[in-house]
């Protein structure tokens, strides 16, 4: 009992300690458990010690029994671990006789007691020290102090390979998953005993910050799995190291790593090695930033390379050597020319203290091709380059390692609207370049390509003369006009007046974008450099095909298309009008024309004046009229009274030829009828019974068209008026 009590006062001391963290209190709470476990244990221990008394009886009797045989007294009434208390009616006198035995004889009564005092310490969930006494194919056999060696499960010691972790002999700790007071042998567990301490030393060192030991099992989705002593954790994978690494290469070793989180509730813990690596970092970075400063030349080791550039250990902190940096020349990978655990020497170009960061060169330890470039490639000189890569807005040509320019899209070629630079030229082409500008201070050379072919421009007034026909391709549409590329560097301006000989709005109502289009020149721009071209030109107008066909005079057919306050616009031909005036479209006097026609309608009209200069066509639809009515009466006095004076003319004509026997050709029997036939004729105004044609005589021909000239003139006259004045009220409009 006493070695209880020890036990027990040892654990309520641990018990009694400060816990911080909710783990903490989780593990105090086990142990609480066990505690009360254990105090139970004592409770049967006490009662089992009533059943000692009792045989302590026995014993006594048994010394009393002795005394009178021999002197001596031997104390039995002790009892250790706690002085068990034993009923008055055992102190009496029998406590004096028999309290004194020999010396030299054993007690048995003590030794029973003290064993099953012993045996009742045991109790589940408890954890105890053994030694391995041996192994089974199943089990492990571990002498822990029992009446029994207790057994653990050999699979608990078994590891992944095959082979025993423990060997006979070894001092391990165990807890007692289960015991009885049968014979059957207590069932142990190795790794509850280990994964228990493994928890106090993870909650320890969680709350004290300190670092502990691990051993990764795997990598698994997102980080790896370690081991703490039985206990299974996760390490993510960005909590690995300080700088981006390849974690497959830490399965199977041991590391340190600190507590992150914890809590033996959910059996979570999360570690990391890099706040271990940040601390080790940064006290290299303090000492190194001490002793270093830009301009320096240092000694490293490549440690890691990416994309744009690698990193360099220089002696405990990690500096970028960006891929700019590493040589003179393009390079297409930083692999080619480092490898992992390279040791170069760099120069330190830049250190930024704040944010710890120290950037390198290793392309300023070597000779620099700019020193020599000016006096190499003066500006006018002609050289062969490689085309080393293509962007949108030109090419870069390499000349030599380390020295290269661009040659601007526009210094590709002379026309105004290049193409792609990919579709002129490809990676790897040797090319032919002209120096265009150096400047040593921005490392910077610009060519030119287009400078070392023919300008199109200079030959343009010979090959293209004004007046001549050109083809070209539609390249772009403007609201003034089209662009049409007649040749690389040689571009014509197409105004929209020039487009067609219609009146349109915008030219996209006509053309298209890379359409082939025929077009006359019509003047050269050098100050633009550019022709001013006519696609309308190329094609009859149509007023050339009507004058063409029609003179003054013409009766034409039209159509009113408008009106005016001095006349109707008549529709003569497809975007051909001409102006009837007023005055013109009656022979009474008319105040407004549209009581005299509508729109749409289709009359006649006879062509007064055509005016080249001005393309104006002066129409008469009352001369038309007129003239009808003219030819009408004429017919009449020329079948009446005229026809008879004819028929006297040609008698006396015939005797005046034949003499007096020609009065008897001519009956006047026939001669009255034909007279009297003629009248008739006049009268009725029947033209199909005239058998012969009459026509006026010169002089009333003569006097006829003066009429008509001055009607004709005075017409003109004041239509010209009417446009004038008509022409002048729409530009003050407008």
């Amino acid at each position: 009992m006493v070695n209880e009590a020890k036990m027990e006062e040892k654990d309520k001391e641990q018990i009694g300690q400060k816990v911080t963290s909710s783990e903490s209190k989780e593990v105090l709470a086990q142990e609480q458990t066990e505690t009360a476990q254990e105090t139970n244990v004592q409770k049967n221990t006490q009662t089992s010690v009533s059943g000692i008394a009792d045989r302590k009886k026995i014993s006594e009797s048994t010394a009393g029994t002795g005394a009178s045989m021999g002197e001596g007294e031997t104390n039995v009434g002790q009892v250790s671990a706690g002085e068990a208390v034993v009923g008055e009616d055992t102190k009496g006198s029998a406590d004096e006789d028999i309290g004194k035995q020999p010396s030299n004889e054993v007690d048995f009564g003590a030794m029973l007691m003290e064993y099953e005092q012993e045996q009742s310490g045991f109790s589940r969930g408890k954890i105890v020290s053994g030694r391995v006494v041996g192994f089974t194919d199943k089990a492990m056999m571990v002498d822990f102090g029992h009446k029994s060696e207790g057994i653990v499960d050999i699979s608990e010691v078994t590891a992944p390979n095959g082979e025993l972790k423990l060997k006979e002999g070894d001092e391990i700790e165990v807890v007692i998953r289960h015991i009885d007071s049968s014979d059957n042998p207590p069932i142990l567990s190795y790794i509850d005993a280990l994964r228990r301490r493994a928890w106090s030393e993870i909650i320890s060192a969680h709350r004290n910050k300190r670092s502990i030991q691990c051993r990764v099992v795997e990598r698994v989705k997102g980080g790896l799995k370690v081991d703490i002593k039985g206990v299974e954790a996760f390490l993510p994978a960005s909590l690995v190291d300080s700088y981006p690494t390849d974690i497959s290469k830490f399965v199977g070793q041991d590391i340190e790593v600190k507590i992150v989180k914890c809590s033996r509730k959910k059996n979570n813990v999360v570690v990391s090695r890099k706040a271990i690596t940040d601390e080790i970092i940064r006290k290299r970075k303090d000492a190194l930033f001490s002793q270093i400063g830009e301009g320096y030349v240092v000694e490293g080791t490549v440690k890691n390379v990416l994309d744009y550039g690698a990193f360099v250990d220089i002696g405990g902190v990690d500096g970028l050597l960006h891929v700019t940096e590493m040589a003179w020349e393009r390079i297409k990978h930083p692999s080619d020319l480092f490898n992992v655990g390279d040791k170069i020497q760099v120069k330190i170009i830049s250190i930024n203290r704040k944010k710890e960061k120290i950037s390198l060169s290793y392309k300023q330890l070597l000779p620099d091709p700019w020193d020599i470039v000016p006096e190499k490639y003066p500006v006018g000189s002609v050289a062969k380059g490689k085309v080393v890569s293509i962007v949108d807005y030109g090419v870069f040509v390499e000349l030599e390692p380390g020295v290269e320019g661009l040659v601007h899209v526009s210094e590709m070629t002379w026309s105004k609207r290049p193409k792609h630079p990919k579709k002129m030229v490809s990676v790897g082409q040797e090319v032919e370049v002209k120096v265009v500008e150096v400047d040593p201070t921005k490392r910077r050379l610009s060519f030119s390509m287009k400078s070392l072919m023919p300008n199109p421009w200079n030959s343009v007034e010979e090959k293209y003369k004004v007046g001549t026909t050109v083809s070209g391709v539609v390249r772009s549409l403007t609201s003034s006009g089209a662009f049409v590329e007649v040749e690389d560097g040689i571009d014509g301006f197409v105004h929209l007046s020039e487009i067609t000989w219609k009146k349109i709005k915008h030219p996209k109502e006509v053309l298209k974008k890379k359409r082939k289009v025929e077009a006359k020149v019509l003047k050269i721009d050098h100050h633009k450099k550019r022709l001013l071209l006519s696609i309308k030109a190329t094609q009859p107008s149509p007023w050339d095909l009507f004058i063409q066909n029609h003179r003054p005079g013409d009766i034409v057919r039209g159509q009113i298309s408008r009106f005016a306050s001095f006349g109707v616009f008549v529709r003569l031909a497809e975007d051909l009008e001409g102006l009837c005036h007023i005055s013109e479209l009656s022979e009474e006097k008319v105040d407004s024309p549209d009581k005299v026609v509508k729109i749409g309608d289709e009359l006649d009209f006879k062509i007064l004046r055509i005016e080249p200069d001005t393309q104006k066509i002066g129409l008469s639809h009352r001369a038309v009229t007129s003239k009808i009515e003219q030819k009408e009466s004429e017919r009449k006095v020329y079948v009446g009274a005229e026809a008879k004076g004819a028929l006297t003319s040609l008698g006396e004509l015939l005797i005046t030829k034949l003499g007096s026997s020609a009065k008897n050709l001519i009956p006047v029997a026939g001669l009255k009828e034909e007279t009297s036939s003629a009248g008739e004729i006049s009268e009725k105004g029947d033209e199909r019974q005239t058998q012969a044609k009459i026509q006026p005589s010169e002089e009333q021909k003569v006097e006829q068209h003066k009429l008509e000239e001055v009607k004709e003139q005075k017409s003109e006259k004041e239509v010209s008026a009417e446009e004038v004045k008509e022409e002048k009220t729409e530009v003050e409009k407008s």
